[in-house]
Order: structure tokens, then sequence, then C-alpha cells
């Protein structure tokens, strides 16, 4: 069976409408021969003449079919030019839409309370955005399904085969309170294991790489501890004696209630990612979104 194509039915309606191979080949942009080939392809497809000659010898006129076809063809071609027109461009002013982000708490505080912060001064009403943990067991099918539009995380934590993006570099922090005992001196690795510790973790475990580090120095950590976010680590250290290791960028937005310092071995570095599914990497809203993101970004790397 002859199968139809986009341009054989946009071939039957410019000829429908000329009345004439040879003007229609012109409209089309084809040879006369090539035209021709093509109406007995419509016919074969339709299995109707179509077009005939005329009695007066000039030009040819439509079937009875090809007449009922017009009216139809016209259609269908206005359909498919309008799908296949381009998008017209994202407008988050007049935008009516909501994005799902996975972050940790860190990339909600450093990066998404300043985006929000943004849509805020320029008056954008229309944009919500809802943020949501990060899963590691659904993070890569929920993007998938199209249930979270954009996360920001640690490249670790992001799911494989997902376009990604570095947009802030950022290393770990040591946090105690304010007025701590021991002073605000620079920490020296006696210091840090003299006091108490918080460690962030979602598994509840007592025990990182760091720990392997400072007893290959003939040192040992207290962890009294584990709380499954860097905020609640900053607030527990805020109202004891304990330290936490957070990210940099985070222990500035809490200056009021801790003081930050360099910790006394080699910083862990980590540059936060966007990461996105490859569906979504030409949509206008999510390409203003992750623009807006890594513009955000760009102003705390240069503060």
């Amino acid at each position: 069976m002859i199968r139809a194509d986009l341009n054989l039915l946009r071939s039957l309606s410019i000829l429908i409408e000329e009345g004439n191979v040879t003007r229609a080949a012109a409209r089309l942009g084809i040879s006369q021969p090539a035209l021709s080939a093509q109406l007995v392809r419509l016919r074969d497809l339709f299995g109707d003449p179509l077009l005939v000659p005329s009695e007066t010898g000039r030009g040819m006129l439509p079937t009875p079919r090809a007449l009922e076809l017009r009216l139809p063809l016209e259609g269908v071609l206005s359909d498919v030019e309008a799908l296949l027109a381009r998008a017209p461009a994202f407008d988050p002013r007049r935008a009516d839409r909501r994005f799902t982000i996975a972050a940790s708490d860190n990339g909600t505080t450093v990066l998404g309370l300043e985006l929000l912060a943004d849509l805020a001064r320029q008056g954008i009403e229309g944009i919500k955005l809802a943020f949501v943990p990060l899963n590691a067991r659904s993070l890569r099918a929920d993007v998938e399904a199209g249930e979270i539009d954009l996360v920001i995380a640690h490249l670790d934590d992001v799911p494989a085969g997902l376009r990604t993006r570095a947009v802030l570099d950022d290393r770990q922090h040591l946090v105690q309170r304010r007025d701590h005992p021991r002073g605000t001196g620079p920490v020296t690795l006696a210091d840090y294991c003299r006091w108490r510790h918080v460690l962030v973790t979602t598994e509840g475990r007592m025990r990182t790489a760091v720990d392997d580090h400072i007893e290959a120095q003939g040192y040992r950590r207290d962890i009294a501890l584990t709380v499954p976010q860097y905020i609640l680590a900053v607030l527990a250290v805020a109202q004891s004696d304990m330290f936490a290791l957070v990210p940099a960028r985070l222990a500035e937005r809490f200056t009021d209630r801790v003081d930050g310092f360099d910790i006394p071995f080699r910083p862990s570095g980590f540059s936060l990612q966007l990461a996105w599914h490859s569906r979504n990497q030409t949509d206008g809203g999510h390409q203003w979104l992750r623009d807006r993101i890594v513009e955000i970004a760009a102003r705390r790397q240069n503060a």
C-alpha cells in the first residue's frame, strides 16, 4: 500500500488550487516531471484521477473527490504548520507555571532562596517553585516521569544519564557557635578533635572519610550527633559547644549564629550541579529557569 506523506498532500492541495501542473510545480519549487510523478502516486493513493484535463485544453479540473478533499487538506496542512512553528519565547511575567526542584537543603538555601528573591524583585508571580528533598532511590524515575523538573545536587548524587552543568564551587567549612569557649583563633587538628561533633548524614552512620584521615595522623574525633540536613547541624552547633563541617557558602548565611573556620586538613572541594532530562533541553521555560540559577550562582561565585 502506498503511504501518504506531507509533501504529497501539500502537492495535492496546490494542484487543486492552481489547476495547472506547471504553475503548481513552480510554487512548490520542483520540476514539472517530478510533480507529474507525484500526481501518479496521489491517484494511486486515493483511487481517483483527482485532476483531469479541461475540455478547453487549458489546465486541469478537480474531480468531485478532489473537491471533497480540498478543505480537509487545508485544515491538516494548517495544523501541521502550526505544530512545526517555532514556539513563542518564554515570558516569565506572563507564564503560569510550576517547577519542581529536587535539592538538598544546601542547594535550596544557597541557590533556591536567592531564586525566590529574584522572582519577587522582578514582580514575577506566575512562576511557582516546589522544592522537594533529594531521594536517591527514586530520583532518576521521578525525573524520567516528569515529576521533577530540575535537580540541584553534588555530582555524586546526580543519576547517570541526565544532562548536567556545574554552577557553583564550594568547600567544607568548620562552624562553631558564637562566643565558643575555644575562642576564634585558627583551628588546629588537636582543637578539632578536642570538641564533640555533629555529622550530617542521611544514613545515621557515625564515620566518614574524615575519620580515616585524622586517625592516620594519630587523632580521633567524637561524633555525638547525626542529622540529615546541614541546616540542622548549624542549629545544633549554635546552641552547643559542638563542631560541624558544612558547606562554606551555606555557613555564610548563618554568621549571626556561628563562626566559620578553615578546617585543619585539606578541605573537600565540590561543586553544585544542575541536572535535567534531555527532553527539557530546548523547552523555553526550563531554559529560563536554568539560566536564572546559573546567573545567581555566578553572583555567589564572584561575591
